[in-house]
């Protein structure tokens, strides 16, 4: 009989881990979260303190019950979900469910566990390897109330926030608009900066270099720093007219060096990756989106190669310390190994649990670990190559500064900076970007001979659109998400079709600028950056046990409520419907356009009668491809996209009379018409998602 259940999240982690427990442990997976704020309403009880109301999900309904038949057959029962907020709050939820303490019905399984009321322990590591998971159960610990308590209230101003606000957006825009607390503040950044590069105007500066020369014929080249004791900044010389003033001059000055310095620099190693460095640097160097990177990451660590992947720390334990040094020295010689471990302190406005940074389980190279997956090599390379820099010595380098006195009608001081390297260091395993000039032989009070003055014209460009590195780090530096957030926040506005991509920068929908512009017109705090930044740390508070969840959750939603108690008796429609001279191919009355949540599009004034629409988005225009519908004579097939994940199918063109539909290209099989049971499924389904619009 197994003695000991051991629950994690998912199946993958589950198998790595029953690797190395005896035959006496059963490990099993809860496949994620086991409870959750039901979908269908606001499952907050406003009245009763905010009081969650958990339900199982269907998806993990059977899983459950699983579980519950497992924890009968054991003796003790170790959660050894992942050691967050989330996680902590994992294990709660299985705590409950397995004491039986959520459940009311009478079932015989229900009360059987209650009349077991089985020991329950919790586990924590941040590496799932043979060591770690012997000493988190040698040290098992009790379920920390505060961390769930921090994930409990993260939920519930979610769910207040997405559920309260949604209905004020749909009466005042379209229907189907959702607005997330979090989610609002990322799209109001893609927002502000959108309007930023509208109202830019590009301003002309002109910069003048100087190629000069030595009495060798070795030529440099120097740039205009000051005119008599005027320094002059980037916009100081500000049209051609003024430009070509100074070339004139300094084509008739001479020229000799006043002053060189000499100094050694030296450029230091970053820390090993948080969550959302390593989400930058990815997307930098690999070229991968947020999404990607966590989901390699997280089958790296579930395999056991990596330490936990949400982390906003740089700890790094003492162990990796050591070996980090040993293979350091018998790798790349006594030179590149520290006599004493580098620690590096944390700079985000909040870190959250005392986690480890994320880096290799072992120093194993990355050729050695050999990983099946190409883009898991890569990743796994780039955190392997970030920890052993860590541990390594600052490049050097050898720094020349040169200034230059050119002597014409005015006094013009040019400078010149050399650098070349003079000892890698941690360069050595992780290359970054530097710049090598090396200058030829100069001597203080030399006099140098002109080779030509180059001007050139320049206009200011606007500030770049946010690309997924840059978003995350502001939200960061901010104080806004936590390292298990950025991902869904960034998911979340493109799902919603709030902001799209444009190579690969982010650009506000229609829709999504419109939601803003109401937001901030009508609940300046829901998009307000130091407020929600402010409410992240409050969530700290809980989280290390200094504040009442509920509490927050009350400061928040009283004051909150109130003012979406007026706006909803007060509101009327943003946006009124457009007369066009289009008339409807149905029934001939007027086409006006509209907005919905996917933007504008055409609608016939007959609805409900009448209920064509035409999109206004040429890429989503249906396409001809010449086959008959199989389900109606008159029918036509067309080439559809979906507007939500812009997905082709192809559909009849009488829908909605018709609703043949398939995600079949009709090129590469003929249509078929359905069977009348499957004709009803699809019916159902389309009910079922009608329903949970509502």
């Amino acid at each position: 009989m197994t003695k000991k259940l051991v629950i994690v999240e998912s199946p993958t982690k589950a198998k790595t881990i029953s690797k190395f427990l005896p035959k006496d442990y059963k490990v099993e997976s809860s496949y994620g979260h086991v409870r959750d704020l039901p979908k269908s309403q606001l499952g907050v009880d406003v009245e009763n303190n905010y009081e969650p109301k958990y339900v199982t999900p269907r998806k993990s309904q059977k899983q459950v019950t699983h579980l519950k038949e497992l924890a009968l057959k054991c003796d003790e029962v170790i959660l050894a979900s992942d050691e967050d907020r989330e996680g902590e709050a994992i294990a709660w939820h299985l705590g409950q469910i397995l004491q039986a303490k959520t459940d009311k019905r009478k079932t015989k399984v229900n009360e059987a566990l209650k009349a077991k009321q089985l020991p329950i322990s919790r586990i924590v590591f941040h590496e799932i390897t043979k060591s770690a998971i012997e000493d988190a159960l040698k040290n098992p610990r009790k379920i920390l109330n505060h961390l769930v308590d921090a994930q409990q209230a993260r939920r519930v101003l979610d769910r207040l926030v997405g559920y309260k606000l949604s209905p004020f957006l749909w009466q005042k825009v379209a229907k189907g608009l959702s607005a997330g607390r979090v989610q609002s503040v990322a799209l109001r950044l893609i927002v502000d900066r959108e309007n930023e590069i509208r109202a830019f105007n590009p301003q002309e500066y002109w910069s003048i270099d100087v190629q000069l020369a030595n009495q060798a014929k070795a030529e440099f080249i120097s740039f205009l720093f000051k005119i008599d004791d005027q320094k002059l900044d980037r916009l100081s010389i500000e049209s051609e007219i003024r430009a070509n003033e100074i070339n004139k001059d300094l084509e008739k000055a001479s020229y000799k060096i006043s002053h060189i310095k000499k100094t050694e620099t030296r450029k230091h190693p970053s820390p090993p990756f948080t969550t959302s460095t390593l989400q930058q640097q990815a997307a930098s160097r690999l070229r991968f989106s947020a999404k990607k990177t966590m989901m390699l990451a997280q089958s790296l660590y579930e395999n056991g190669h990596i330490t936990y992947m949400r982390t906003d720390s740089f700890n790094l334990s003492a162990e990796s310390l050591t070996a980090a040094k040993n293979y350091i020295h018998n790798t790349f010689g006594q030179q590149y190994a520290l006599e004493q471990p580098r620690r590096f302190k944390n700079k985000s406005k909040l870190s959250q649990e005392a986690h480890e940074a994320i880096r290799p389980t072992k120093v194993t190279s990355p050729e050695e670990i050999g990983l099946a997956s190409p883009d898991e090599a890569k990743l796994y390379q780039l955190i392997w190559q970030r920890f052993i820099a860590s541990q390594m010595p600052s490049a050097l380098f050898d720094s020349t500064q040169i200034e230059i006195i050119a002597n014409g009608e005015k006094e013009y001081t040019l400078k010149t900076n050399g650098l070349t390297l003079k000892f890698d260091g941690y360069l050595k395993v992780y290359p970054t970007k530097f710049q090598e000039r090396e200058l030829p032989e100069l001597n203080e009070s030399d006099a140098l001979d002109l080779i030509k003055v180059i001007s050139e014209q320049h206009f200011t460009e606007p500030p770049a659109r946010y690309n997924e590195a840059k978003l995350i780090k502001t939200l960061e530096e901010f104080g806004i998400g936590r390292p298990s957030t950025y991902v869904p926040i960034i998911s979340v506005i493109q799902a919603r079709n709030y902001a799209e991509k444009d190579a690969g920068r982010f650009k506000p929908t229609e829709i999504g600028e419109m939601v803003i512009k109401l937001l901030i017109e009508h609940f300046p705090q829901i998009v307000d950056v130091n407020f929600t930044a402010e409410l992240e740390g409050k969530l700290d508070k809980v989280a290390e046990g200094e504040t009442d969840w509920r509490e927050i959750i009350g400061d928040f939603y009283i004051p909150f409520s109130k003012l979406l108690e007026e706006k909803l008796e007060d509101v009327e429609k943003e946006v009124a419907d457009e007369k066009t001279d289009e008339k409807c191919e149905k029934c001939g009355k007027d086409m006006v356009i509209k907005f919905g949540r996917f933007g504008k599009f055409l609608a016939c004034t007959g609805f409900p009668e009448c209920k064509t629409t035409k999109t206004l988005d040429k890429k989503h225009e249906p396409k001809e491809t010449g086959f008959n519908c199989p389900e109606c004579p008159e029918g036509k097939i067309l080439e559809k996209t979906t507007h939500r994940r812009n997905k082709t199918f192809w559909g009849c063109s009488n829908y909605p009379d018709c609703d043949f539909a398939t995600w079949t290209n009709p090129n590469e099989e003929t249509p078929v018409a359905r069977t009348e049971e499957e004709k009803e499924k699809a019916r159902e389904k389309a009910a079922k998602r009608k329903a949970r619009k509502k």
